[in-house]
């Protein structure tokens, strides 16, 4: 069993930067691959990026490509999405998963945090 908690949300301007945070508990956070989904106003959760259980390998989806990016610290059970340069489509609900089948959209994410707001402003 894994407990994700997501932090590092808020509000910000278009053009500005977050970084969010997924604290894992348990021992085994470093077997798991971890990604981060996000699910905007009236639309369906979608796949933001993805990350290997050693770091080395990563995905992430075209529309945050240059952007985002997604790394992990394994002592510290934590992964983070660090978000530049946001545009006003980025506003949604961000949640990370824990995956012990793969790293991609396509992964079997069995665990999820509760999620933490993401708010851009023009």
């Amino acid at each position: 069993q894994v407990q994700l908690v997501e932090s590092g949300g808020g509000l910000v301007q278009a053009g500005g930067s977050l970084r969010l945070s997924c604290v894992a508990s348990g021992r085994t956070f470093s077997t798991y691959a971890m990604g981060w989904f996000r699910r905007a106003p009236g639309k369906e959760r979608e796949f933001v990026a993805g990350i290997s259980w050693s770091g080395v390998g990563t995905a992430s989806a075209d529309s945050v490509k240059g952007r985002f990016t997604i790394s992990r610290d394994n002592a510290k059970n934590t992964v983070y999405l660090q978000m530049n340069s946001l545009k006003l489509e980025d506003t949604a609900v961000y949640y990370c998963a824990a995956s012990h089948g793969g790293w991609g959209p396509s992964g079997k994410y069995d665990y999820w945090g509760q999620g933490t707001q993401v708010t851009v402003s023009s």
